[in-house]
């Protein structure tokens, strides 16, 4: 974001011009390289001027109780005439909002492609309802990411997060401040796609309210090699969504080891070699990146695993011993 237009605020939300206000903050999410900058009208009046992508307003006064228009244009828009999509919304007084930016704007080079959208979602909060926790409000904002599952692991407290799917937000979870560790799976909780640390606690976010979107492409190259999936902030100040850290996927059984996954790209076969493990013993599950089971196997036989069967294209292997799983690995069929 590179500016908030003064004057518009001026003219849009004075108490003079309106008695009643609402907050609301919006945040551009849309990770089409045609939306890298946007500009937002309200009621045709330019409002924020090159709005960036995984960039957030701060929370502002926004007039309540009459329907306002809210445009998105791309961000060397002109005037009115460019707004590719304009959504009405009432706004209620003192109530607050926070309205996210999802979806596609360009028409090819996107898989899938669901058009531009806004979702807006009540009752927003600025800080937590008790200072002694994070209150942490989820949407899921990935166009090629299936419905998931978000597991803690860190310290124990399970799934968070329960079959949230595109375009849908998670009510905010009141967190005691922790570090946690995050664990994107599939809806059964049986694959995990990847792993984040959320060191609320070593960034002193006591009372803090905060937005976790997932952001980005699961498989990139499907969607003009646009910007990689990934877990990122909002902060009610605004400014820079602040990105999650990935961590390796592993669990105790395999920490001390390494798993070796060879050749990739493949052909057909994909040979595995743990240190010290007998493979024979484990299950697998090969998905595409949509989450879609495309092969499993009751056990890796001569340590090999035969892919030639699978379209060409990005896949998961997730090593599993009775269902738990060990780790995963992203790899290439050609």
């Amino acid at each position: 974001m590179k500016q908030i237009l003064q004057t518009a605020a001026i003219a849009l939300f004075t108490i003079g011009s309106f008695a009643q206000t609402a907050r609301v903050q919006v945040i551009h999410n849309s990770a089409d390289a045609a939306a890298a900058e946007v500009d937002v009208y309200i009621d045709n009046t330019l409002a924020l001027d090159d709005f960036a992508f995984r960039t957030a307003t701060p929370f502002l006064d926004l007039p309540a109780g009459v329907e306002i228009n809210l445009g998105v244009a791309p961000g060397n828009s002109t005037g009115p005439g460019d707004i590719l999509l304009t959504v009405p919304v009432t706004l209620m007084e003192n109530e607050k909002y926070i309205v996210v930016a999802d979806g596609i704007v360009s028409s090819s080079g996107y898989n899938p492609a669901p058009p531009l959208s806004l979702q807006v979602f009540p009752m927003a909060r600025e800080m937590a309802t008790d200072p002694a926790n994070v209150d942490v409000l989820v949407h899921h904002g990935a166009t090629d990411a299936p419905t998931v599952d978000v597991v803690e692991t860190g310290v124990g407290a399970g799934t968070i997060v329960d079959d949230i799917s595109y375009t849908e937000y998670q009510g905010y979870l009141s967190l005691p401040t922790d570090d946690y560790v995050l664990d994107i799976t599939d809806e059964t909780g049986a694959v995990t796609v990847a792993r984040y640390q959320a060191p609320l606690a070593t960034l002193m976010l006591d009372g803090a309210a905060l937005t976790v979107l997932a952001s980005g492409f699961l498989d990139p190259s499907q969607n003009s090699n646009g910007p990689a999936f990934g877990l990122y902030v909002a902060s009610p100040a605004g400014g820079n969504l602040l990105a999650l850290s990935s961590v390796p996927l592993s669990v105790s059984e395999f920490d001390t080891t390494v798993v070796s996954m060879y050749p990739n790209p493949t052909n057909g076969i994909l040979n595995i070699e743990v240190s010290g493990v007998d493979l024979v013993q484990y299950s697998f599950i090969i998905t595409d990146m949509l989450g879609r089971i495309v092969s499993n196997q009751d056990s890796i036989k001569n340590n090999t695993i035969v892919v030639d069967n699978l379209n060409n294209g990005v896949y998961i292997l997730t090593l599993l011993n009775n269902n738990k799983v060990l780790s995963s690995h992203k790899f290439v069929k050609n």
